[in-house]
């Protein structure tokens, strides 16, 4: 393995500690933390605790609310430092090896459920790589979002004279014009360092392509971080905020998003937890509400895949080792692969579902996103998300959004020069 990563030096002391010193002595358990308190993720995980309690183990709730996981990492880090790691806890991409390295997950708890289960047919080896360590798996992935998603309100765009849903950034900018001038919020956006990063997310993969998007945000490669497309990119972000709302600032995600829900604007970018709020809104996809790729990214598709991850317990809690294999089993299972991702707006994680998404009753969108997904796993455009902790490490992750923010704050911002600090950023947080 390469050096140990900061998380794994921070946490190298929780090997000097029993894991079962302070853990509960009842047979069958499995503590939880995660990070899933929405109404539509709680009752997804309600069902999964069902059916993890139906089989006969104790279910320990350990949900952690806020931060979009932030809090979350930070209770399990302070967890495992004390050498009391819960049973499972959610960990997202990257951060899975990290923790991986320290030694802490259990890479042998797995091995036979994954085997009886197939999971290496079932997932895409894009997923599998991400929740393996060492060729073992330590994690379940429990669904995929999609994050390249324009989300519109065809009827706003109807009243400002747009015909159809653009589907380049000409056609993006052309259909904004019309809104303002038609008096809508062209973009409603909420002004938080995440989504400032999702949507330049976009915007890069819209001029880059895949493969500079990969080269970009994955390989963190120099001459592309600096060249002309990258400039290209901030240049086009530029244009992107011209039409945002001017209130944007400090605004969650769901208040954007009911602006466009209730008319008020014409489009919103964003990944498609967002559908769950048309849903809640009793709004139909396809006939109340379009999904689209973002304009120019139609051939691509940057993914967020939700896991949960098992830590390593001593031999002699065999029951307790049982039940993390057995919540492993459910949170695979067609049963709950098809509620969480219909409570989340997401796709099962499996192929064989994701190829039949109309059988399990998924919407207009979700069938639409399966299907991008099996055809893009195929042809380079599958590509994990910069902003939502797929594709790097939080320290690099946490210095692009510092500059994105910042650049999208500032009307004077030069492109040229965001490209260049965005690249010394980067280098510094490596």
């Amino acid at each position: 393995m390469n050096a140990l990563s900061p998380l794994a030096v921070i946490i190298s002391l929780a090997s000097l500690l029993p894991l079962a010193a302070v853990a509960d002595e009842s047979k069958g358990s499995v503590e939880v933390v995660h990070w899933w308190t929405s109404g539509g993720e709680k009752a997804a995980v309600d069902v999964l605790k069902a059916q993890v309690e139906k089989d006969g183990f104790a279910w320990k709730d350990g949900a952690v609310a806020g931060g979009g996981g932030a809090t979350a990492m930070t209770v399990l880090k302070s967890r495992a430092v004390s050498g009391n790691p819960p049973g499972v806890a959610q960990i997202k991409g990257p951060d899975i090896q990290d923790w991986g390295s320290t030694g802490l997950l259990g890479t042998d708890v797995l091995k036979d459920v994954a085997k009886q289960e197939k999971w290496d047919e079932l997932l895409d080896k894009k997923v599998s790589d991400i929740v393996k360590f060492d060729g073992d798996y330590v994690a379940v992935p429990v669904n995929v979002h999609r994050v390249n998603w324009l989300w519109v309100n065809p009827e706003v765009l109807k009243k400002a004279g747009v015909a159809q849903a653009p589907t380049t950034l000409e056609e993006f900018y052309a259909a904004a014009d019309k809104l303002k001038a038609a008096g809508f919020i062209a973009l409603a956006h909420g002004g938080q360092p995440w989504q400032d990063s999702t949507v330049f997310e976009n915007v890069v993969l819209s001029v880059m392509g895949p493969k500079g998007y990969q080269q970009a945000f994955v390989e963190l490669d120099e001459k592309t971080l600096t060249g002309p497309e990258m400039v290209k990119s901030f240049e086009a972000l530029k244009k992107v905020a011209t039409y945002m709302d001017a209130n944007r600032a400090g605004r969650d995600w769901n208040i954007a998003a009911a602006d466009v829900i209730n008319g008020k604007a014409g489009m919103q970018i964003m990944g498609d937890w967002a559908k769950s709020e048309w849903t809640a809104a009793k709004k139909v996809a396809g006939k109340d509400y379009q999904c689209v790729p973002f304009p120019g990214t139609a051939n691509a598709f940057t993914y967020n895949v939700d896991s949960l991850a098992v830590f390593k317990l001593n031999a002699d809690r065999k029951g307790d080792i049982a039940a993390q294999q057995d919540l492993a089993k459910v949170a695979l299972g067609e049963d709950f692969q098809k509620v969480f991702s219909i409570n989340k707006g997401s796709i099962p994680v499996r192929k064989d579902m994701q190829a039949n998404m109309e059988k399990y009753g998924f919407d207009a969108c979700a069938q639409a996103s399966a299907k991008d997904f099996l055809k893009d796993a195929g042809n380079g455009g599958l590509q994990p998300s910069m902003a939502h902790n797929m594709a790097t490490s939080l320290a690099v992750q946490g210095a692009i959004f510092d500059v994105v923010t910042n650049y999208i704050n500032d009307p004077q911002a030069d492109p040229a020069k965001a490209a260049q600090r965005l690249n010394s950023a980067i280098k510094s947080a490596k």
